[in-house]
């Protein structure tokens, strides 16, 4: 019921994930392939208005800012970041091996989101399998699942675009997320927001992120 709860509320903070717990609900199909499989209500994960600039704000990562991280990055003005306490009673902090370290919220900006950092596994792990069981975890129902390789900052990732068709979503949206390994284990950086039109708002800000991003 929890590994439910947070697939269901991810347009909002993790306090409220441990309130929806509370309300239960059910999983839905298999994962798809690692392909793309079509569209949802005319809709693709892919697709995204042209990106505007946007402003940092301050620094995540490094040691005294909010969250202390493997790696470090800027923020997008207006964002704010908070560490996240882990969970070790649901495990709502979890996601397949990694663990939920750090929210970054839109609201201030005028944006319902969030970009979430999570850190888990080991040195050495393929950071594309985490990339894989994370997605799994967090959306069990899913369309124009793409898959790709690329660069954030420094560092080779793999990246992920889809659609999240949850039943208990009033309508499909959008999901991103990148992975990358690092000596202290892999990190996933998600983009999650309540719905695709805020996803698309926040989608500079994930840019921002993943340009800026050094290791610690």
């Amino acid at each position: 019921m929890a590994r439910a709860m947070r697939r269901t509320v991810r347009g909002a903070g993790i306090g409220v994930v441990a309130v929806g717990l509370l309300a239960g609900c059910s999983a839905g199909t298999e994962p798809k392939p690692d392909r793309p499989v079509g569209n949802a209500q005319k809709e693709s994960a892919t697709s995204s208005p042209t990106a505007k600039a946007v402003v940092a704000g301050g620094k995540v990562g490094i040691k005294g800012s909010p969250c202390e991280l493997p790696v470090s990055f800027d923020h997008a003005a207006d964002w704010t970041a908070e560490a996240v306490k882990e969970d070790t009673q649901f495990g709502l902090t979890s996601m397949g091996p990694v663990t939920l370290k750090c929210e970054i919220d839109a609201k201030p900006a005028g944006i319902v989101g969030f970009l979430r950092i999570w850190v888990g596994g080991k040195a050495g792990d393929d950071p594309n399998a985490v990339l894989k069981e994370f997605v799994a975890e967090n959306a069990k129902d899913r369309k124009s699942e793409v898959f790709t390789k690329g660069m954030a900052g420094e560092f080779k990732v793999a990246e992920v675009s889809y659609l999240n068709v949850n039943e208990f979503l009033d309508t499909p949206r959008k999901e991103r997320a990148f992975a990358f390994s690092t000596p202290k284990g892999v990190v996933v950086f998600d983009l999650g927001g309540m719905d695709s039109s805020e996803h698309d708002a926040m989608l500079p800000a994930y840019e921002l992120a993943r340009k800026t991003l050094t290791s610690n």
